[in-house]
């Protein structure tokens, strides 16, 4: 049979962050225009919000004497698991294979001699996308009655990542320093500020996907 552990603890939120960095001319004289020289300030802002949808990795693992046998019984696993999950309101679009692998598996002889294969493991992972948070603890137990043996975390999302990233933004805005130290380190230069030259969006690192580890491990009767 096979029994279940998780760690770590289900994130609440999503996190956007990225800077913002504004480039002035500045020039104390004619020749100081030419040359280009210029000063930068830079900001950062975060936006975060509540995830409403989550990716599951799963996978079946079958074993038998040989290949064949183990990719027949791992693709009935894997169908069996498929349609369990569209029986739960997961549609085909949100059920995407992300891996499938098939090795030998090897025994030592007692006398020393080279290992010998004495059969074969299939592995066949997928992610699922689940859209309503409410349903993940149903997808997660069936996943176990179904016969999945490998889950290997679940990572959150939002839908609106342009709107977080639009707020993230503002808030570097908000955040940047006042025209006046600008106005300070070029006075310390002997030079003027000019208009500002460009801004540059960067350091971004996107959504955050908040991820829970939960492991599946087999287990004698």
């Amino acid at each position: 049979m096979f029994g279940w552990s998780a760690s770590a603890r289900w994130s609440r939120l999503v996190l956007v962050a990225l800077m913002l960095a504004a480039t002035f001319p500045i020039a104390a004289n004619a020749e100081d225009h030419h040359m280009g020289r210029t000063i930068t300030v830079s900001a950062s802002g975060t936006a975060t919000a509540m995830p409403d949808s989550a990716r599951i990795e799963t996978g079946v693992v079958s074993e038998a004497a040989t290949a064949r046998d183990a990719v027949s019984a791992n693709n009935a696993a894997m169908a069996k698991l498929i349609v369990g999950l569209k029986g739960n309101g997961i549609e085909p679009k949100d059920i995407q294979t992300t891996n499938f692998n098939l090795s030998p598996r090897y025994t030592n002889p007692a006398d020393g001699n080279p290992p010998l294969i004495d059969g074969y493991q299939a592995f066949n992972q997928v992610e699922i996308h689940v859209r309503n948070l409410d349903k993940i603890g149903e997808v997660l137990d069936k996943f176990v009655t179904i016969g999945a043996n490998q889950v290997n975390g679940i990572s959150f999302e939002v839908s609106n990542v342009q709107t977080l990233s639009d707020a993230a933004r503002k808030d570097a805005v908000a955040n940047a320093p006042p025209p006046h130290r600008a106005e300070l380190y070029t006075a310390a230069a002997d030079a003027k500020i000019g208009k500002v030259m460009a801004i540059n969006e960067g350091g971004s690192n996107g959504p955050r996907r908040y991820f829970k580890s939960v492991r599946g491990a087999a287990m004698a009767e």
